[in-house]
């Protein structure tokens, strides 16, 4: 609907298919497109490192947990370790 001039309102040009709110769906769609494409490129990149790694002697799933391990919150990885050293102890290990 037109409003008096003869204009259509903000609402109504949002909900049209090709309007604005169509508009800014689009380009979240295309960033969001974009970033998962940067994500894929940059998983490719690391597996490259691990594979590299490897090649040089080391342990790549020892890495994958160090890498874990690290971004752990300190207080988190300290309980952590404790409930690990707790089980083993119940198993006999």
């Amino acid at each position: 609907m037109a409003d008096i001039a003869g204009i259509e309102s903000e609402t109504e040009t949002e909900a049209r298919p090709g309007g604005i709110a169509a508009e800014h769906l689009r380009g979240y769609i295309e960033r969001i497109e974009r970033l998962e494409q940067e994500k894929t490129d940059i998983a490719a990149t690391i597996r490259e490192v691990y594979a590299e790694a490897k090649g040089n002697g080391f342990d790549a799933k020892v890495m994958r947990q160090i890498v874990r391990l690290r971004k752990m919150d300190r207080a988190d990885l300290q309980e952590q370790e404790q409930l690990l050293d707790l089980y083993r102890h119940a198993l006999g290990m």
